[in-house]
């Protein structure tokens, strides 16, 4: 509410308020850290007057506070003691307006967050790239917390294995992975934590995306989140990289011109939305699960590509696909989709695939998204669950 008359864009608010917070809290923990009896680790040296505290000082004029935050959020990524990390999240970054009373009251309301491994502050940051609302532009649309959990329920990602989303966003698919394995496994050690904290990876085309989702893993309480600028479809130098585990909603536009990928991929395509699904199942392990949301056209376009992805997957990979209502993704679309569901191992102990069709999510599909008390996600949870111990599909239901 602050930003929103000198920072139009809620993106770019996200972008600000992630930016402050994190400045606080590198304050924060240098501050506790000196209570404890150790040393600043972050505003140390020439980075000293750059403090929290000092920017706060009621004795600066608005335009010296002004000053000296636009500088000291600039001068961080320069800042040889600090941890890469925190030099990756400001990276680029700068003050957008240049108004003192602006920055005053923002300030003020940064400064009441502390910073604490805390549940909570990952929720509340969650909360607010919720709001963020969507780049539709470029088909990226933010995918609802129900849906990203229903997947990972199905997925069921465990403790010692890897997980990917090799189109991250806000990294939302990977921290509901994190929270289910957290909830299966209550008595982790300290050991297994921290082994935990290392097995997820993300990918993200836009530098923006890649410094939300970065803290966004880390106030969840990863230490050093590996999420790399990395363009998915046309790098190659991840190639190699296999994951068990691969959770994602893959932008689902091309450019213009379509896409010119390397040519490692086994189907020969320019449709952002078959290269990903291609690159989800030749980069799982033999072992390996993955839950991909693809636009509808995936199952019924008749173009080569298409026909040539849908026979691998049949194939090799496929065992459920889940058709979504349309409404899913409003206000930012009326698209529609599906969810494929891929397992090596229990494709090829079956030859049957499940189709599941949503009704209704328990929420309406209008634009608001009001909940409602139909839901068919719990019935689909158990006819997923009951095929992926039998290898049989109901009849109808």
């Amino acid at each position: 509410d602050v930003l929103v008359g000198k920072v139009p864009d809620p993106k770019s608010q996200v972008e600000q308020i992630t930016i402050a917070l994190i400045y606080k809290f590198m304050d924060d923990m240098d501050r506790q850290s000196e209570e404890l009896g150790g040393k600043a680790t972050f505003f140390t040296g020439e980075f000293k007057k750059y403090r929290w505290a000092n920017l706060l000082d009621k004795r600066l004029g608005g335009h010296e506070r002004l000053l000296l935050y636009a500088e000291g959020i600039e001068k961080v990524n320069e800042g040889k003691n600090i941890p890469q990390l925190f030099r990756d999240i400001f990276k680029g970054v700068f003050l957008p307006y240049r108004d003192p009373e602006t920055l005053n009251l923002f300030l003020k309301e940064i400064n009441s967050f502390t910073y604490e491994h805390s549940e909570r502050l990952g929720d509340a940051y969650e909360y607010l790239l919720s709001v963020l609302g969507t780049q539709g532009d470029a088909g990226q649309f933010r995918t609802p917390r129900h849906i990203i959990d229903f997947i990972a329920t199905v997925v069921d990602p465990q403790k010692q294995e890897t997980v990917l989303d090799p189109a991250c966003g806000t990294a939302g698919f990977l921290i509901s992975a994190y929270k289910h394995i957290l909830k299966r496994n209550e008595n982790l050690t300290p050991d297994e934590r921290a082994r935990l904290m290392t097995n997820f990876c993300g990918y993200d085309i836009a530098p923006d995306m890649v410094r939300l989702s970065r803290v966004n893993l880390y106030l969840h309480g990863f230490p050093s989140p590996v999420i790399h600028e990395y363009d998915t479809l046309t790098s190659e130098e991840r190639w190699d990289e296999r994951s068990d585990v691969i959770m994602a909603n893959p932008p689902f536009m091309t450019p213009k011109g379509g896409i010119r990928p390397h040519n490692r991929f086994s189907i020969k395509a320019n449709r952002s939305e078959v290269l990903f699904v291609d690159y989800i199942a030749e980069h799982l392990n033999p072992s390996g699960r993955a839950g991909v949301i693809v636009p509808e056209g995936i199952i019924f376009q008749s173009q080569n590509a298409y026909k040539a992805l849908r026979k691998m997957l049949v194939e090799n990979y496929l065992w459920a696909v889940i058709s979504l209502p349309a409404g899913v993704f409003n206000p930012y679309s009326g698209v529609k989709t599906s969810i494929l569901f891929l397992a090596r191992n229990l494709a090829k102990q079956t030859d049957e695939i499940l189709f599941v069709k949503i009704e209704s999510d328990g929420f309406h599909l209008g634009a608001q998204r009001r909940e409602i008390s139909e839901n068919d996600l719990p019935a689909a949870l158990t006819l997923l669950q009951n095929f992926q111990q039998t290898g049989k599909s109901p009849k109808k239901s």
